[in-house]
């Protein structure tokens, strides 16, 4: 598990694998310990709100391939979207943009 932290947020645990994706995501790389700070939070919440909105182009263009109620079409279960599995990151990006934070992971 990863924390991350700000003063203007609670505390946000993701799994590992997760907080890599995501800190990948900004152009952040996960070590032992990291930040993002104030002055980077716009980039970061631009470029979280960009792979949503692509995310969501191509998940609304594969949807448009299947068809529930075809009979030869087996039923599966949608997985979380990017937009809900990033949403408590984001908002927790948000957050700390609005109460001028950081926001640290590794203590």
């Amino acid at each position: 598990m990863i924390t991350f932290k700000s003063k203007a947020a609670q505390d946000l645990d993701v799994l590992k694998d997760f907080a890599v994706y995501v800190l990948g995501l900004v152009g952040k790389q996960l070590g032992e310990r990291g930040v993002i700070t104030h002055d980077e939070l716009d980039h970061a919440i631009a470029k979280l709100e960009g792979a949503v909105a692509q995310a969501k182009q191509a998940r609304a263009e594969h949807a448009g391939h299947f068809h529930e109620d075809e009979h030869d079409h087996a039923h599966h279960e949608v997985p979380p979207s990017l937009a809900q599995r990033v949403a408590p990151f984001l908002a927790m990006l948000r957050e700390a943009k609005a109460g001028e934070a950081d926001v640290h992971w590794g203590f």
